[in-house]
């Protein structure tokens, strides 16, 4: 599951989603394996006995060890302090990337953005030692965990320059509801893909028996 809820905030001129950090706990857990991984490695290194002694060799593994620290922290920190952002407005929609590192901001006006779709999780191919009966060793759920740590998002937009994916971790149910309000404020100015005629209608019946 995701981590918090999406939050939305109406304002005159704008409509921003705060997505937050909606990575998954199990591949957080991930995240903490590389680091301590990443730090036992860069720890081995730097103790080693060398029968060359020279100041050289300490200059050369110091540094070397030291940088592994800072790739292995920024790695993780990064990822871990992840935050996703949609801000919308009659003219735009801006998608912002925010760690403890960086900020990333991508606008891109309605006139030259095609359609909005939603992928949702990659569709995985079949682990090469999946047998047709119960998964004892984890094959295909440790590859499906390791794709979708990879993945780039589960929506995205057409632009000039190819697709461009945000929203990582948003589910359908999300989504369907984002999309709506979404369309509340812009109107027709956001164009959607063939896909979310079939969400938006499931959710839509869902409601009225529910």
């Amino acid at each position: 599951m995701g981590r918090g809820q999406i939050k939305y905030y109406w304002g005159d001129r704008n409509l921003t989603i705060r997505l937050g950090n909606r990575t998954n706990l199990r591949i957080m857990a991930l995240f903490l394996l590389e680091f301590l991984i990443t730090g036992a490695v860069a720890t081995f290194f730097l103790l080693q006995p060398v029968p060359l002694k020279t100041n050289f060799f300490h200059f050369f593994a110091g540094t070397g060890a030291a940088l592994l620290y800072l790739l292995a922290a920024y790695r993780f920190l990064a990822r871990m302090f992840f935050r996703e952002s949609i801000m919308l407005d009659n003219y735009a929609i801006t998608l912002v990337s925010t760690t403890i590192f960086y900020k990333q901001v991508r606008r891109y006006y309605w006139f030259n953005i095609g359609e909005l779709h939603y992928e949702g999780k990659v569709r995985k191919t079949d682990h090469p030692l999946k047998g047709k009966c119960f998964d004892y060793f984890g094959f295909e759920t440790q590859e499906q965990l390791i794709q979708n740590l990879h993945h780039p998002g589960n929506m995205y937009i057409e632009t000039g320059e190819g697709r461009v994916y945000f929203a990582f971790g948003v589910y359908s149910w999300d989504a369907e509801e984002m999309v709506q309000l979404m369309k509340i404020y812009v109107g027709n100015a956001l164009k959607l893909g063939p896909e979310w005629a079939e969400m938006l209608q499931f959710q839509e019946s869902d409601d009225y028996n529910a």
